[in-house]
């Protein structure tokens, strides 16, 4: 894991500044390599082969700078690179060789999380990709003829001065709750899209960009529906993705380990490769507390367990928390995300979590609605929302019928947003916006494939909320302490599995990961198996109406960045509670437009 960038027609004298933008990511090595008009960067974390594998890494007229980890990376050298000598024990190496034996189709080989550059001097080009999912992070600024990419945004920054603001993109990100896909606050700088490799002629800067992953194909695959066959299946998986995580490193790896079935799987299997695996189960002040879970686990794995109580000081902190993103970041869940890794990282530099597997396997309580094609019968009673009262529980059965109801009758970007985030929706009309337009048209034509109503949503959340929002919110929360975080819900395999489960697997009537419950049932105490979906328990209504109150109301009171997109009289009414929302709802549209100006202050 490490941090990485590279520049087409820039100065020479940014590359000290950038390397300090990303040493976090890299603080063990920092290096460049520098080749007529380009000049690549690497910021290196040593998990593999830490004395010998130095980036940048050259071979022959190739060069390499690489973020991430090829897992299967070892199998790979010996089923396909066999001529080749190799210098090093490490994944760049592998990676690079098996770039110049079979160009993009390596892609389909290689089960990993990474970002990477390769410089082809032989076609005098770049290669830029990224991985099947979009855990590791790549943002590209081009501007007539310059171009200049790294992994985190605020390096960008870094070397491109005077950045210019896409207000048109700051305002789809208040509607939506994020980016999307390769939109970000700036102009002319893009997000490189997950399951994508790019080509960048050197001499004419053209970019030529290619798919070489879409989990839509293996959505419209037969569906699996021998279930002893599918359970037994999805367990060969989980090993092996758990198990090359696990040995694909020189250092140790440990374990997040929460009262929910996925970590508490993972460490189930992890056990079994690693002797008293070090876990981590955090208690924060004001939020659910499931410790008490997380130890039957642990005690049952007999793992070297630690409960980190964490008190938060947020109102000192959250600045420094949120301008690690290097763009405006609402997902308030990034906050014990921030806190929970700078506790891990005292005792490890590798864990292991659980990330992806609600979005592959159907872990939220809104996805019933799809699986049971409840959508069109509650349509037609969704006018009584007009009438109803407003929902102040969040995890109520009220709540949840309300937001159902709510979303019913809607399509597109309307329906996206009321069933994820709902932010502004049903409250606050925001002014024609191309982005919203485009993310509209996505989830339109999501609408029209010949899938399920569930492998939808499903399809939807993997591209939007997931690589958008979830995966960068752990990304950087870890990176920030020089800390790797490994998924292994999101392995080649799994990616390549679960779509092709049926629909009853994954949701039955209303239990959400039937099949990972029933699996979890070999392995877990019983007390965690029907244990509802969690993640952080975030207390955001508490956060604005007391810790944060004052730097948020401070903040909103006065003239702010806000009001360029949002009615000054509108924010002053929200502030006041005046306007008829739920306090769930109203304490998400504050920290909205906090989390905006809090990156707006640090431009």
């Amino acid at each position: 894991m490490c941090g990485i960038a590279g520049s087409i027609n820039f100065k020479a004298n940014i590359t000290e500044a950038i390397k300090q933008a990303l040493y976090h990511r890299g603080p063990n090595e920092q290096d460049s390599y520098t080749y007529k008009n380009v000049n690549l960067i690497h910021t290196r974390l040593a998990i593999q082969d830490v004395l010998n594998a130095k980036q940048p890494f050259s071979y022959k007229n190739f060069t390499i700078v690489f973020n991430g980890e090829i897992y299967n990376h070892l199998d790979l050298r010996k089923k396909y690179l066999k001529a080749y000598i190799f210098s090093t024990n490490c994944d760049t190496e592998t990676l690079l060789y098996l770039y110049i034996e079979y160009k993009n189709k390596m892609f389909n080989m290689i089960d990993g999380m990474f970002s990477f550059c390769i410089l082809d001097k032989n076609k005098n080009k770049l290669i830029l990709a990224r991985d099947r999912a979009g855990k590791k992070p790549l943002y590209l600024y081009q501007n007539k003829n310059r171009i200049l990419f790294a992994s985190e945004l605020n390096a960008l920054k870094v070397g491109v001065k005077n950045i210019e603001i896409n207000e048109a993109e700051i305002s789809a990100y208040l509607r939506n709750g994020f980016f999307f896909k390769t939109t970000t606050p700036y102009k002319n700088v893009l997000d490189l899209e997950a399951g994508f490799v790019y080509e960048i002629n050197i001499a004419t800067l053209e970019i030529k960009k290619d798919k070489y992953f879409d989990i839509l194909d293996f959505y419209k695959k037969d569906k699996i529906i021998d279930f002893k066959t599918t359970k037994s299946k999805l367990d060969n998986i989980l090993h092996k993705s758990v198990k090359d995580r696990l040995l694909s490193s020189d250092l140790e790896v440990g374990a997040f380990l929460s009262g929910g079935i996925d970590s508490s799987l993972i460490v189930a299997v992890a056990s079994e490769y690693t002797k008293k695996l070090k876990t981590f189960t955090v208690k924060f002040d004001g939020t659910f507390d499931e410790s008490h879970l997380a130890k039957l686990t642990a005690q049952k794995y007999d793992t070297n367990h630690h409960e980190l109580n964490i008190a938060m000081n947020l109102k000192d902190d959250i600045e420094k928390i949120l301008i690690n993103y290097g763009e405006p970041f609402m997902d308030s869940s990034a906050i014990p995300s921030y806190y929970v890794s700078k506790e891990a990282k005292k005792y490890v530099t590798v864990i292991l979590n659980g990330d992806g597997a609600d979005e592959l396997f159907g872990g939220y309580r809104r996805y019933v609605p799809s699986a049971n094609n409840l959508l069109q019968l509650a349509s037609y009673f969704s006018y009584f929302t007009k009438i109803l009262p407003k929902s102040h529980n969040k995890k109520s059965i009220y709540n949840y019928i309300y937001r159902l109801l709510a979303m019913a009758n809607k399509s597109g970007l309307d329906f996206y947003n009321s069933a994820t985030n709902d932010i502004f929706e049903d409250v606050y009309d925001f002014k024609d916006n191309r982005t919203c337009k485009e993310m509209d048209e996505f989830i339109k034509g999501v609408e029209k494939e010949n899938i399920s109503s569930l492998s939808k949503i499903l399809y939807m959340d993997f591209n939007l909320i997931l690589q958008s929002d979830l995966l960068k919110k752990m990304d950087i929360a870890t990176m920030a302490h020089s800390l790797e975080g490994r998924s292994p819900f999101l392995s080649k395999y799994m990616l390549e599995f679960a779509p092709t489960l049926a629909d009853n697997f994954k949701i039955k009537g209303t239990t959400t990961k039937f099949l990972l419950r029933q699996l979890a049932k070999d392995y877990l105490p019983s007390e965690l198996i029907n244990q509802p979906k969690r993640g952080f328990e975030v207390p955001l209504k508490n956060w604005v109406e007391n810790d944060l109150k004052d730097n948020i109301f401070t903040t909103l009171e006065n003239d702010c960045y806000s009001h360029k997109f949002i009615a000054k009289k509108f924010i002053k009414k929200l502030l006041a509670k005046r306007v008829n929302v739920s306090d769930e709802k109203r304490a998400k549209m504050l920290w909205t437009m906090y989390s905006l100006e809090i990156w707006k202050k640090n431009q």
